[in-house]
């Protein structure tokens, strides 16, 4: 059996006001064997804290199972886990929460920390919130930035210039740009979702709004 990661709801409400946003996304893991874990992830924009947060829980009825948390913060450039005492969610196949002492005597622990690993890989939500971790950068052109224009082409480039992503609209990429954060043009098109997790020296473009994405 191949392994499955399998995207479940997004919800979004207000944080802190009117100046940020709390999102939680959840899904369902299927290993090679079967095994099955469920797991919700969350970050909150406008906080002052640049973590994000992640349950997995595996096991639900069986004297082994329990449910896992951690807190996901910058590290060296990409981002590290921890796990905590705190509660961030109930999901389906979780048992009782684990403290950060039992989680990390449990023996399913290496199990836990490669299906988080299979999660921040495969779960589009998961590249969306490591950019927001991570304060990815991307040139804009004007259009696209404005508004104007949708994006066509998202490229990632392999240089060694400090932003290498580049949004660009039907009026193609001129000498004039804009540098604003890649998760703000997330939130103004959904879209971009399917392309975030390019690598270095990739691109994708689409004919119009709303037409997939082609790989290069």
């Amino acid at each position: 059996m191949d392994i499955q990661v399998v995207e479940g709801r997004l919800t979004e409400a207000p944080h802190d006001g009117a100046t940020g946003v709390e999102r939680r996304a959840f899904g369902e893991f299927v290993g090679p064997r079967g095994e099955l874990a469920s797991y919700a992830f969350g970050w909150c924009t406008g906080s002052e804290q640049q973590s994000a947060a992640l349950t997995i829980g595996m096991g639900i009825g069986n004297p082994g199972g329990g449910t896992f948390h951690a807190r996901i913060f910058p590290h060296d450039g990409g981002y590290a886990s921890s796990l905590v005492d705190e509660p961030f969610e109930q999901v389906p196949e979780g048992g009782p929460d684990l403290s950060a002492e039992e989680a990390r005597a449990h023996d399913t622990l290496p199990f836990i920390w490669w299906v988080a690993d299979l999660v921040m890989e495969r779960d589009r939500r998961a590249w969306w919130m490591k950019h927001w971790l991570l304060g990815t950068m991307a040139v804009q052109t004007p259009e696209v930035h404005g508004l104007r224009e949708p994006v066509l082409l998202v490229v990632h480039d392999d240089d060694d210039e400090e932003v290498t992503w580049h949004l660009v609209g039907a009026t193609g990429a001129g000498d004039d740009g804009t540098v604003a954060h890649l998760h703000h043009a997330i939130e103004r098109d959904p879209a971009l979702l399917d392309v975030m997790d390019l690598a270095p020296g990739e691109h994708a473009t689409r004919d119009h709004e709303g037409a997939p994405w082609k790989r290069s």
